[in-house]
């Protein structure tokens, strides 16, 4: 059993939360903003010429692309329907890469240059106030991460301008009480001014944002800035200061965004990510910050908000319907930036400063699981891309999250109506003409020799950011060094590609399911995030995929049917898909990343030299759980330890007066089962989660439960 935690008496436990300093959380209409009546974004600093390099580049490029395969397809001096369809789905699936590859060159010749962060400043005149949202996580690693902030930004010398706050929406009677003993623990560690705040809602009504949103209504009007985490998030202490002098530097600041790189991440296909997003993330990243210019975007976590603008400007309502287009706003992180932006402030990013830390799903199907929910946030979008008075910069971030999805259902049926036209040559009489007058039928035939060329343009533009990741970590010295030396680190480049494109066409079927499912009105819920370095069971892959690889057998053995070079231009595709089962597997086995990590491939400077904020955040887990945080079971908990159960008490919120005769079933139901109960372990065994819970936000049933039999 883990150490029980000491009583707090009255005057340690008093501050548990601040006094309330609220800021007004105005419920804005996005569909009935009158421009009239509100702030249009500032006009200064634009980039207008390298938007003109990116956008204008891009539409250069999907002509060209486009008149390339109009001679493609008509080379038999006409074009059919279906042919006509083929280079509609090629334009526009040819216009998404294009617009990344002008945005990687960007970001490159600026990287070629040379980014600079600015030194320390010699102090800080604002208060910030770290807020990590949480919502049934693991909670050694949680407090780890947040007591290695807290060391880091001591460290700088800048610690009394930052308060931290645990903002706990959990649902999971386990994990609450689990981050109160873990709040107890590391305020007393702490000393006579921790700083430390912990709150639990008891609905977690509008998921995130409604979490920073009751924060921010509650308390925001004591600080200047939040510093917005994930659970996941770890922040160097220079990172953090850097951030919040940026925020004093410049007043029009709403919102300034640091590029969070993957760390600590072991198994093929996490080590996968974390090399892609180190070696290419940097060149995509920095040309979307130079072209967004003070129009960027916010990714939700690591990054610094002005608390006053956001109050002002980030209301989110209910949209009008129901879920999955109708509800709360699900990817509200992008629908923030383009508020705050309309209401005057600026948002930026900040690609080239260091210490800003995340970690990402183990597996292909921890990301589609998490992507399902990322789909529908992005699709639901398009009907907020229309409100009055964005910026036409927040317009475009909302349309590149929407093409992100839409792509792929896209990219499907570009195949699809490929297969078709080669399955009319092959087997279909040609028995239509066109609509003028000719003495000879159209045949749907094509040009392979431009067909190769177009091909290999395709290939060069989609391949293009992560040559050029790989050019400048090549004359990179302490990145190259550090990522085993050129040899190495031009394997690891392609092994990722490789990797990447066996997974593309199964993470196609699967963003396009997810798409179909959205748009046939089905919702998707909101489950925690895995972490953890674990493989799935096989009977899931399998129950996952199968339905992948039987589609790829079935295309495999029609492409041959049809013809031989029909199955070897699909062949790529078709591999994926006839291995989905087998890559899912590989992509979640730790032995499989580490037995690479030994032979020095995938490697990133961050993993071959760790930084000491994750070095120690790692040591401060593997304590958290040694003592049992993420083991003990809430009841028990509560039971042998009366500090805890008291403190847990005075954390509650006052209930609201029930109107006459109405009844809560769960606490009824919570406390016939107590009542009932001779020992604690009846009570355990006979409680529902959901009761469980009703039990844990009454004090008097608490009360009943502390007195039952061991």
């Amino acid at each position: 059993m883990a150490a029980p935690v000491a009583a707090p008496t009255a005057a340690s436990f008093a501050p548990a939360m601040p006094p309330e300093a609220p800021l007004p959380m105005p419920v804005q209409d996005l569909v009935r903003w009158d421009p009239a009546t509100g702030h249009r974004p500032v006009r200064h600093g634009r980039p207008w010429l390298a938007r003109a390099f990116v956008f204008g580049g891009a539409a250069l490029l999907t002509a060209y692309g486009a008149m390339q395969m109009y001679e493609v397809v008509a080379v038999s001096g006409g074009t059919t329907a279906l042919q006509y369809v083929l280079l509609a789905l090629f334009t526009l699936n040819f216009s998404w890469i294009a617009l990344a590859f002008m945005g990687a060159i960007l970001g490159f010749l600026v990287l070629l240059r040379g980014l600079k962060t600015p030194a320390l400043p010699a102090r800080l005149a604002t208060r910030t106030a770290v807020v990590m949202p949480v919502y049934n996580e693991a909670t050694a690693r949680t407090f780890a991460g947040l007591e290695a902030m807290r060391a880091e930004i001591d460290a700088t010398g800048h610690g009394d301008a930052f308060d931290y706050f645990v903002l706990s929406d959990s649902t999971q009677g386990d994990a609450w009480i689990a981050e109160e003993r873990a709040f107890l623990d590391l305020r007393a560690r702490w000393g006579a001014e921790p700083r430390l705040y912990y709150r639990h809602r008891p609905k977690n009504h509008h998921r995130k944002a409604g979490n920073i949103g009751d924060f921010v209504a509650r308390w925001g009007g004591a600080y200047d800035h939040m510093l917005v985490l994930d659970a996941d998030s770890l922040m160097t202490g220079a990172c953090v200061v850097h951030l919040a002098a940026a925020m004093e530097a410049d007043p029009d600041a709403g919102i300034i965004q640091s590029l969070p790189l993957i760390i600590n991440r072991n198994t093929l296909f996490a080590r996968v990510q974390q090399f892609a997003a180190r070696i290419y993330g940097p060149v995509i990243a920095t040309g979307l910050s130079v072209w967004s210019g003070r129009d960027g975007n916010y990714w939700g976590h690591n990054a610094i908000i002005r608390t006053c603008a956001f109050a002002a400007a980030c209301g989110l309502p209910d949209l009008k319907g129901k879920p999955p287009f109708g509800g709360h706003v699900l990817s509200h992180d992008f629908v923030e930036a383009a508020l705050i932006r309309r209401a005057g402030w600026s948002v930026t990013m900040l690609p080239a400063l260091p210490g800003s830390y995340e970690e990402s799903p183990p597996s292909l199907i921890d990301v589609a699981v998490r992507d399902r929910r990322w789909a529908q946030g992005n699709l639901q979008h398009s009907r907020i891309i229309g409100t009055a008075g964005l910026a036409l910069a927040s317009r475009q971030h909302f349309a590149t999250g929407i093409a992100g999805y839409v792509a792929s259902p896209l990219w499907l049926a570009q195949l699809v109506v490929g297969i078709a036209l080669v399955f009319q040559t092959a087997y279909v009489r040609p028995e239509y003409f066109t609509s003028e007058f000719g003495l000879y039928p159209v045949w749907p035939r094509f040009d392979p020799v431009r067909a190769l060329q177009l091909f290999g343009l395709t290939m060069g533009i989609l391949l293009a950011p992560k040559f050029l990741g790989l050019a400048l970590a090549l004359i990179d010295g302490p990145v190259r060094r550090a990522c085993g030396g050129a040899i190495r680190l031009v394997l690891s480049s392609l092994i990722e590609i490789l990797l990447s494109a066996l997974i593309a066409p199964i993470a196609m079927l699967i963003q396009s399911g997810s798409v179909f499912q959205i748009l046939l009105g089905r919702d998707t819920g909101w489950n925690p995030q895995r972490r953890d370095d674990g493989s799935i069971p096989w009977a899931d892959i399998v129950r996952r995929h199968r339905w992948h690889m039987a589609l790829g057998l079935i295309t495999g053995v029609a492409a041959f049917a049809i013809a031989t070079s029909l199955f070897l231009w699909m062949s790529p595709t078709i591999l994926g898909l006839v291995l989905a089962i087998p890559i899912s597997w590989a992509s979640g086995q730790l032995g499989l990343g580490l037995a690479l990590k030994r032979l020095g491939l995938l490697m990133t400077p961050e993993e071959r030299t760790p930084p000491t904020i994750a070095v120690q955040a790692g040591a401060l887990s593997r304590r958290n759980a040694e003592a049992g945080l993420d083991d003990a079971d809430a009841l028990r908990a509560l039971h042998a330890d009366a500090g805890l159960a008291q403190a847990h008490a005075m954390m509650l919120p006052e209930t609201a007066p029930r109107p006459r005769g109405a009844i809560d079933p769960d606490r009824a139901l919570a406390q016939a089962k107590v009542v009932e109960a001779d020992a604690l372990a009846e009570a355990q065994a006979w409680l529902t989660p959901k009761e469980r819970m009703a039990l844990l936000h009454d004090r008097a049933l608490l009360d009943r439960l502390t007195r039952l039999a061991p």
